[in-house]
């Protein structure tokens, strides 16, 4: 089956800066994926390379089986909504109109409900709503659109928790009765953790973690305990990270643990900590980086 969006050596170089650098990377129909990564390690680089508001320097990019750039057919199946969106000076309601024109599965009662969500007034001029605001009003035509590809980039700039609370209760009941393939890019990773079927981090402009969520959560335990034993449980398995003070030492382990283990781990008095699928992001990919960096000198 042909990948919804198909990446490959993806490259965008601009005067003295790689933004990203030979990514590769393929997205599936009907899934949401958090695309993850610290501030400039490329993320909006990479969405708006898809969405075809930016060009390549090298490599291919597909998304619903061609090119998107100038491709009218392919860009009114997408949407992208960024953190800095920015719109003419028009009243909410004729954002949602002209919104509904270009987007063919655009649903006009969504976006009513959504409006009621957010709370937000269709007769008040964009530019004069707080930045909260106006990010809901990205929410609005990013959900409303139904695209087939829904690309979220921190869509949530000034929102309080309950209003993003109601931006994820709305983005997955909509998902459930109108699938599609949707990439949030995003640094609360737990807050959205319930929502993500897969993890794709992006770190100096390269794909550093490309996983399922589950396998991410399922593979990460911290283990701590007297050193000789921590040593003696690690050996052999992948460490991403490891402190030691005075006889106590604590690592992390990055391999699946078997109920043999679990046993093994309270013979020798250990105790494992189960890490949050932010924590196990970050201790991954600084392990998936370190591999890369290793192999590279080897």
């Amino acid at each position: 089956m042909t990948p919804t969006i198909a990446v490959s050596g993806l490259t965008r170089r601009y005067r003295g800066h790689v933004a990203l650098d030979d990514v590769t990377v393929d997205f599936e129909d009907a899934t949401i994926t958090g695309l993850l990564g610290r501030n400039g390690a490329g993320k909006t680089t990479f969405l708006r390379i898809l969405a075809a508001q930016e060009f390549p320097s090298a490599g291919d990019v597909r998304v619903l089986g061609a090119s998107p750039i100038e491709n009218d057919a392919v860009l009114r199946r997408m949407v992208l909504i960024r953190e800095d969106q920015s719109y003419p000076d028009i009243r909410v309601g004729h954002v949602l109109r002209a919104a509904s024109w270009f987007y063919p599965n655009w649903s006009g009662e969504l976006a009513a409900t959504l409006l009621r969500a957010f709370d937000l007034p269709a007769g008040r001029p964009v530019k004069k709503l707080s930045r909260g605001m106006r990010s809901a009003v990205g929410i609005v035509v990013g959900l409303a659109a139904r695209a087939e590809v829904t690309l979220f980039d921190e869509p949530y700039a000034g929102l309080d928790a309950v209003a993003r609370q109601i931006f994820y209760d709305q983005l997955i009941a909509d998902y459930a009765e109108h699938p599609r393939t949707v990439l949030l890019s995003t640094h609360l990773i737990d807050e959205v953790a319930g929502l993500l079927e897969r993890v794709v981090m992006i770190d100096r402009g390269r794909v550093v973690l490309d996983a399922d969520a589950d396998t991410v959560r399922g593979a990460t335990t911290a283990v701590s305990g007297a050193v000789p034993a921590v040593d003696t449980f690690a050996a052999g398995r992948p460490v991403w990270d490891r402190r030691t003070l005075a006889s106590h030492a604590s690592v992390v382990v990055g391999s699946p643990l078997t109920d043999g283990d679990r046993a093994w781990a309270r013979e020798l008095n250990l105790t494992l900590t189960p890490l949050s699928l932010q924590q196990a992001v970050v201790h991954a990919s600084a392990g998936a980086a370190g591999e890369r960096a290793e192999g590279s000198h080897a």
